[in-house]
């Protein structure tokens, strides 16, 4: 894995709201999904960050806690689980739209 492109996905935990608007205003991280607030009254969610915004974001206030070294790599094997074309189209559909209709792989001279 590079560093270089390498995405973190790390859980936010701030102790208030007043901690956690100054956060999202200063560092701006990609948040993914919603702020959840815990029993004690403090604030968490999940970002997508660099391994160097990662390193910013700790402060007073504020934990941050690594939950995957390589979130690319997981969005990768996810996608890779989803099905290809449409699975909602009858076996027999034909195509809409403007497009040309290919009938072999000559290209589209005969269609």
């Amino acid at each position: 894995m590079s560093n270089e492109y390498a995405i973190l996905r790390v859980r936010v935990t701030v102790k208030d709201a007043d901690t956690l608007r100054a956060l999202l205003r200063d560092t701006r991280p990609d948040v993914g999904g919603r702020i959840g607030q815990d029993e004690d009254g403090s604030l968490s969610f999940d970002a997508y960050v660099s391994p160097e915004k990662a390193q910013a974001l700790p402060r007073e206030g504020v934990t941050v806690t690594t939950l995957d070294y390589d979130a690319a790599a997981t969005g990768r094997a996810r996608q890779a689980e989803v099905g290809q074309g449409d699975r909602f189209a009858p076996a027999d559909a034909v195509p809409q739209g403007l497009a040309l209709k290919v009938k072999d792989s000559k290209g589209a001279k005969d269609a």
